[in-house]
């Protein structure tokens, strides 16, 4: 099972905020997840980004691949 770390949208019509989860790539967008592991709300300023980093440091130990765009919010963070 291939697995990815990606994120996967929360919120109402014009209000986006996204979830960071690790789940199998060949599943849907917003479908079933594995774990989550934290949340992204880019709507405030700054932008809120809360990580559990042990566990993306874990999921990324065990080869997860994470998405071009929470590649960007794990450098923010400093895990990568």
């Amino acid at each position: 099972m291939a697995t990815t770390i990606r994120l996967t949208r929360r919120g109402g019509k014009k209000v986006p905020a996204w979830r960071i989860v690790v789940t199998d790539s060949r599943k849907p967008r917003d479908g079933r997840f594995i774990e989550s592991l934290g949340h992204y709300d880019p709507k405030t300023d700054p932008s809120v980004i809360e990580l559990n980093e042990e566990k993306a440091k874990e999921w990324l130990s065990k080869g997860a691949q994470p998405s071009a765009t929470v590649k960007k919010l794990l450098k923010i963070k400093g895990i990568v």
